[in-house]
């Protein structure tokens, strides 16, 4: 596999001095408390102080506070000039509740103190905020669980390595994550505008007939006929099923070209990559 920086930028991390900590999908399990004091520690000792939010553990079922706590949690870090970024340490099903809560108003305007545009960062069910940030205000995301980072990935954390399956080069502004996730957004105003974009895709659950649920809908959606390409990340449990998810992709998509990389996904040592910023692959 060829190896590839994630758009050539530098690492964003260089430019958090503060970040605010939520749980916009479901709530954590009092259980993790300990996981998530490392996690502070680890981000303290690379120069990264943390401000936890009021809803992180699950207190109602699933949920660490209403859709409208949560929400607001939320756009109290984008509203205070002292944080940077915001890092979700959450993931499950829940986090399309807290659309209607948020004012993109605010988020589109929000800065760091560099006055760059102020950054989500979260994995899985989180792909439905990033994808929706994007949609309504343009501004980039992170695709990544800050909960898996360790102070060894800094300088390599936005790279991977990726193979073509289809086609030899792509180009365009990703879009997409979760492939469950990213269809939550469709027929709401929040389901991005793929057209010219890079599509990445990736599931951690899921077998052979949910994938062709999911790939079917996207064909009928007219997705693959506005994409630029596709980039596949990992499948967790349809790989460990010794299946593969790059053949049901060619059956839906044409002569789309196709790329796929091992190294973006659900695995604790998956790299981050930026939604909603340009990207050119080439075999």
């Amino acid at each position: 596999m060829k190896s590839q920086s994630c758009c050539g930028q530098h690492a964003p991390l260089a430019g958090i001095q503060t970040a605010g900590l939520v749980c916009c999908s479901n709530g954590l399990p009092a259980s993790a408390s300990a996981e998530l004091e490392h996690l502070r520690g680890v981000l303290a000792d690379c120069g990264i102080k943390t401000v936890c939010s009021a809803h992180l553990y699950a207190a109602d079922g699933a949920r660490s506070g209403s859709a409208a706590q949560r929400a607001e949690s939320l756009m109290a870090f984008y509203r205070d000039p002292d944080i940077d970024a915001v890092f979700d340490v959450s993931g499950g099903d829940i986090a399309n509740e807290i659309l209607p809560y948020l004012d993109f108003s605010v988020i589109a305007g929000a800065k760091n103190r560099y006055g760059e545009p102020k950054q989500l960062w979260g994995y899985s069910d989180l792909t439905v905020l990033l994808n929706a940030i994007y949609a309504e205000t343009g501004n980039p995301g992170v695709l990544y669980q800050m909960r898996h980072f360790a102070p060894e990935r800094s300088d390599n954390l936005f790279s991977f390595r990726y193979s073509f399956v289809q086609g030899n080069e792509m180009s365009g502004i990703v879009a997409g994550g979760n492939i469950r996730c990213l269809l939550k957004l469709a027929g709401t105003r929040y389901f991005p505008d793929l057209r010219g974009k890079i599509l990445l895709l990736e599931a951690r659950s899921g077998l052979q007939p949910q994938m062709i649920a999911f790939l079917s809908q996207m064909q009928q959606m007219g997705v693959f006929e506005q994409a630029s390409g596709i980039l596949l990340g990992t499948f967790t449990q349809l790989e460990r099923e010794g299946q593969r998810m790059e053949p049901l992709v060619q059956q839906f998509a044409g002569q789309l070209p196709i790329a796929k990389t091992d190294d973006i996904g659900h695995a604790a040592d998956a790299a981050a990559i930026v939604i909603g910023t340009h990207m050119h692959l080439s075999a």
